[in-house]
């Protein structure tokens, strides 16, 4: 028989304390345990949650696992990086945008909803003039 842990000032078991509830409090602690067990805090969990590795990763992204590795320790990213890992691993990105007092709404493309302002190329045009040439074929925008 497994050893039953005993909360030391107590002197009851975790499964003692949870008979001893009312029957929707136990229902309502379980839901929350199942909702908490399937959160992730990073990207490592979530790929490590699929079963896959770095390098499967890396396979699919066209890049090297190093690369994976450093991109799950990023703390922020285009959501386009985000999107492409997210499908490597087997997933969709999906962006929710929860507003006060309005529906929610679901985006599918940050290019329809925040399209560039008219100013745009011409800063554009104007990085491009004080950058040193490696720079600038960086900058210029592919149609």
């Amino acid at each position: 028989m497994a050893k039953v842990k005993r909360i030391a000032t107590l002197g009851r078991t975790l499964k003692e304390v949870m008979d001893s509830l009312p029957k929707d409090r136990q229902r309502r602690i379980q839901e929350r345990y199942r909702e908490l067990k399937n959160e992730v805090e990073s990207l490592k969990e979530l790929r490590a949650a699929v079963g896959k590795a770095q390098a499967e990763i890396a396979a699919v992204l066209k890049i090297k696992q190093p690369s994976v590795s450093k991109l799950e320790r990023q703390a922020d990213m285009y959501l386009s990086t985000l999107r492409n890992y997210i499908e490597a691993i087997g997933g969709d990105l999906e962006l929710v945008v929860h507003l006060p007092s309005r529906q929610s709404v679901r985006l599918n493309s940050l290019a329809d909803v925040f399209p560039l302002p008219a100013a745009a190329p011409r800063k554009r045009a104007q990085l491009r003039a004080k950058a040193p040439a490696a720079k600038r074929r960086a900058l210029v925008k592919k149609p």
